[in-house]
């Protein structure tokens, strides 16, 4: 077994060292998509059925340590497993000896899915269902999350609800990126040229979705007022909405925006953001309830852009904050795990 670092030595954050070939929010998001190399990893893809009637993806890394922790990696929007960025964290985790499992959501994967329905900010039903297979298999391995973008605020939603429900078992957590007020972020998207490019990008994927299921969806979504040239809000009023029980655009945002389950959260939770992200303004990170959460450590950089944190002397030399950060935080908090046998020992933050 690797053995867990001493967590009687406080987890510090390292500082986010910003390259000069990457000086704005656009070239760090940009960056970070085009950079993250995508190699061939030696994962093993499984198919869940879920209970009504649909399947989910889900991609294993192989083992390094079975007594470590198993360490669910959720995608943001239109992404899958094999993104860059999930791909980076895989390789990070496997680096602290952590074995990832990545989570598609529904029809992430590269097939459509069976069901009208496709997935959303909120949608945390499938990666319970995916956390019921994990404590199933490894009942006595410590289970631990990362999310991305749209997949941290669906992480963080869950943690809010395990409270309620007391089911859910994530000892620690990682998000990176998210859209903590949904709304906020889709008035994001709505302004300026770089946001325009971005909405098209999510859009046309989005759409290509829709295409593929148009029979399916016959009935239930408007699909004469649905095209690649809608907004990210017009499509959660069109789509989003309608197929997953909503009023409208409002009322899914309102309901599951990160920002509202903030204070529930009772899981050690590290939440990378950057002021310069693009999908979201800086005045809709709910600091305040983030500051009053002791199990919440918030570490907000001056850049990075979304989902970007890319460093490095030289464009064929990048390396990757958020992932080596995620990493280390989760294999500290193991370390709290083997050295007090608990991980919610004590909550306070470290700075």
């Amino acid at each position: 077994m690797n053995r867990a670092p001493d967590a009687r030595t406080p987890w510090r954050p390292t500082r986010f060292q910003q390259p000069w070939w990457l000086p704005g929010a656009h070239t760090q998001t940009l960056a970070g998509k085009l950079l993250r190399a995508k190699p061939s990893l030696p994962v093993s893809t499984e198919r869940l059925d879920t209970p009504d009637g649909d399947f989910l993806d889900i991609d294993w890394m192989p083992e390094t340590d079975r007594e470590g922790p198993v360490v669910v990696v959720l995608h943001g929007l239109e992404g899958h497993t094999r993104r860059g960025y999930v791909i980076q964290m895989f390789r990070a985790l496997a680096a602290q000896g952590l074995r990832a499992v990545g989570l598609n959501f529904r029809g992430c994967s590269g097939e459509v899915n069976r069901a009208a329905r496709f997935y959303h900010s909120g949608e945390t039903e499938d990666v319970a269902l995916v956390l019921e297979l994990i404590r199933g298999r490894f009942p006595s391995r410590p289970i631990m999350a990362v999310g991305f973008s749209l997949g941290g605020n669906v992480l963080l939603k869950l943690l809010g609800e395990q409270v309620e429900g007391g089911g859910v078992p994530i000892c620690a957590a990682v998000t990176i990126s998210v859209p903590y007020d949904l709304a906020a972020g889709a008035r994001a998207l709505e302004r300026g040229v770089m946001a325009r490019f971005y909405t098209r990008y999510f859009v046309r994927s989005l759409m290509s979705k829709v295409r593929a299921k148009r029979e399916m969806l016959e009935g239930l979504v408007d699909l004469d007022q649905v095209h690649d040239g809608v907004t990210i809000r017009a499509f959660d009023e069109l789509v989003t909405a309608p197929l997953h029980g909503f009023a409208g655009a409002e009322d899914y945002y309102r309901r599951c925006s990160a920002k509202k389950f903030i204070s529930r959260i009772r899981t050690p939770t590290l939440l990378l953001h950057s002021l310069n992200d693009p999908f979201l303004p800086p005045s809709a990170i709910p600091r305040t309830s983030i500051a009053d959460n002791p199990y919440l450590t918030l570490v907000v950089t001056g850049s990075g852009g979304h989902v970007g944190f890319v460093e490095g002397a030289a464009p064929w030399v990048p390396s990757f904050w958020a992932e080596r950060e995620a990493a280390a935080f989760l294999r500290h908090q193991f370390g709290l795990l083997v050295t007090t046998g608990t991980s919610h020992g004590d909550p306070k933050r470290t700075p």
